[in-house]
């Protein structure tokens, strides 16, 4: 056999899935979600006031350096432009109460891209959502301030301090509770509407639905998130809200809408085809509304996102997408 016969070996070339090209860089896609999540961040420091800015800019702090002392110690490319560990400080600044200390947003942020980011590889290996692990830790490193730092919203003029949430409030109280927070509706007002807009205690960037929406559909426009997963969180709650005694109340309180279009539709963190996207959706949801009913919190959201982040690759394996062969049959 002659030298000219002799052919090279193939190369086989290996990286971790999912392998979808969608025309987009990941800075571009992290740096749009940073974007759409600007809207609610504006409204939390119209009814909140300076502080929430300095909580945001803490946590992202917090992130940032972890992700920088990450890459210098694996002596890898820094990751920082991607974006990916402001939208993790953002995110995690969302699910903190409006008067929590500023130095404790830092050391939540340290500790979730440590413990869920860096210690798996960096960004796209992490089998967690790392804002809600890193708010997980806060609540057990920092229970008294995670629970009780809430501030009633008032737009120009933030003084009262509340003790709890509306959800913790009925958790307590039950019906009672109910009957008195529709007290507190003015005549002529409608409950509804102030907690759609953002009119009620809660974290930073959860409080209004109307906000979160408006940075969800850039996000649909843009074509990052589908609604598979979101819709069918919502579902889930839904049901779970016949169990509730204040069922609007139940739809438009806590974290879901928040949690529902910008947690768990993680790329990294769920799953990849849309019926394993319904599945995920709903589990989030029914888990959601068992925590809430029956558990110990007044809030599930962030605890059932995490435990279905478990079954991603459960639901990435039991759901496969059907490949084509050259003929065009199922392989």
């Amino acid at each position: 056999m002659s030298e000219a016969e002799v052919t090279s070996p193939p190369t086989l070339h290996l990286s971790s899935g999912p392998h979808i090209a969608s025309g987009r860089t990941t800075a571009q896609i992290m740096w749009m979600v940073n974007l759409s999540l600007l809207p609610a961040l504006l409204w939390a420091w119209a009814v909140f006031g300076w502080p929430v800015l300095a909580i945001a800019a803490s946590s992202i702090l917090g992130c940032a350096t972890a992700e920088y002392l990450s890459c210098l110690i694996s002596k890898t490319e820094s990751t920082l432009p991607d974006g990916s560990a402001v939208c993790s400080g953002l995110l995690l600044a969302y699910t903190l109460p409006p008067a929590i200390p500023v130095w404790m947003p830092f050391i939540g942020g340290l500790l979730a891209i440590v413990f869920t980011k860096a210690v798996f590889g960096g960004l796209g290996y992490n089998i967690f959502n790392v804002a809600l692990v890193g708010r997980a830790m806060m609540m057990a490193t920092f229970p008294v301030e995670m629970t009780t730092r809430w501030l009633t919203p008032a737009l120009g003029n933030v003084d009262a301090v509340s003790s709890a949430t509306v959800l913790a409030q009925i958790k307590l109280g039950g019906p009672e509770a109910v009957n008195k927070i529709l007290a507190t509706v003015p005549d002529g007002g409608h409950l509804w509407l102030d907690f759609f807009l953002g009119m009620r205690a809660g974290s930073v960037g959860e409080v209004s639905v109307l906000m979160i929406m408006l940075g969800a559909a850039f996000l649909l426009w843009k074509g990052i998130i589908k609604l598979y997963i979101p819709l069918s969180v919502l579902a889930g709650v839904a049901v779970m809200a016949f169990f509730s005694p204040a069922p609007t109340i139940y739809m438009l309180s806590g974290g879901i809408w928040l949690g529902a279009f910008f947690m768990a539709t993680d790329y990294v963190t769920s799953p990849t085809t849309a019926k394993g996207q319904i599945i995920f959706g709903l589990g989030i949801g029914l888990l959601t509304g068992i925590i809430r009913n029956w558990g110990g919190y007044p809030e599930g959201i962030c605890y059932a996102i995490m435990l279905m982040n478990i079954l991603t690759p459960a639901l990435n394996d039991w759901f496969r997408p059907k490949r084509l062969t050259a003929d065009g049959v199922p392989s």
